[in-house]
């Protein structure tokens, strides 16, 4: 009975120091790379459209809060990203749509329509960004999503050095429509995923290269 007793706690101890370090390495993620406060753009990630092609939670708020910065000055313009990657709908026009029905001026909205992860929102972004000659960017996205896009910015700027863009991020507001349990999944995966990434670094492709 006792050693059972000290298995359970030992096992528990383990636990709770293997998150105690994927919390940590997930709150400790730098979220800038420069001092910037206004930027050449906002850059607003995209996510998967509902199924009747409206915006679905995340995107309504990821939108909502690139418009709030976008009103408030942080940028004169706003990049909307995302190609159809999870259904026929292409995210960054159904963003650009609601974008526009809150008062942003067609002429500030741009669309990046063909990526099909986080890593290509990144880099269209980029490309359309050095297109312009726009080389600041504020990148808005859920709250536990921000580290892994911070990774990727971070990594970006290493591996694609002609791209690389001068970033912070933003943490758009939670759904209403999610509830604790859900946020605490949500961060927990996202925990995890950045730790791998960290320790493993990301593969090779033609969106992130291995530095030479």
């Amino acid at each position: 009975m006792k050693l059972l007793r000290r298995t359970v706690l030992a096992l528990l101890l383990l636990g709770f120091f293997v998150a105690a370090v994927v919390y940590i390495n997930f709150f400790l993620i730098p979220h800038y790379s420069g001092s910037t406060t206004h930027f050449d753009t906002i850059v607003v990630l995209g996510t998967p459209s509902r199924l009747d092609g409206s915006p679905s939670p995340e995107q309504r708020e990821r939108v909502l809060e690139g418009v709030r910065e976008y009103k408030a000055g942080v940028a004169p313009r706003i990049i909307m990203t995302g190609g159809p990657a999870h259904n026929h709908f292409v995210e960054a026009h159904t963003m650009a749509l609601f974008a526009a029905t809150q008062g942003v001026p067609a002429s500030a909205i741009f669309e990046e329509q063909q990526a099909q992860n986080t890593i290509q929102n990144i880099y269209y972004s980029a490309e359309i960004m050095h297109q312009h000659d726009w080389r600041s960017a504020e990148v808005v996205s859920s709250p536990y999503h921000l580290g892994r896009t911070a990774l990727i910015l971070s990594t970006f700027d290493r591996r694609q050095p002609s791209l690389a863009i001068d970033w912070s991020t933003h943490p758009s507001g939670w759904p209403s429509e999610y509830g604790v349990q859900y946020k605490i999944v949500l961060y927990s995966v996202e925990a995890w995923r950045c730790l791998q990434l960290r320790i493993f670094g990301f593969p090779s492709s033609r969106f992130l290269p291995l530095a030479r």
